[in-house]
């Protein structure tokens, strides 16, 4: 199941500048989006663990962003 409300994707891609989105178009960006997010996290948790912290700060997440 989507963890992104599917209308909160239509008003991204509405404030992109589309007029009209269809629902599958939401459906496919929320569930691209939501894979991004696991892979930038696995690797933002891995740089933590690598300086032997539990929290993963926002250093984590940007150098994990700054790897793709």
């Amino acid at each position: 199941m989507a963890e992104l409300p599917i209308a909160t994707v239509t008003r991204m891609i509405r404030n992109a500048g589309a007029e009209r989105v269809s629902e599958d178009a939401s459906v496919a960006l929320s569930e691209e989006l939501e894979a991004k997010a696991d892979e930038i996290v696995k690797k933002a948790i891995n740089l933590s663990k690598h300086a032997k912290r539990k929290t993963v700060k926002r250093e984590d997440i940007e150098a994990a962003i700054h790897e793709f």
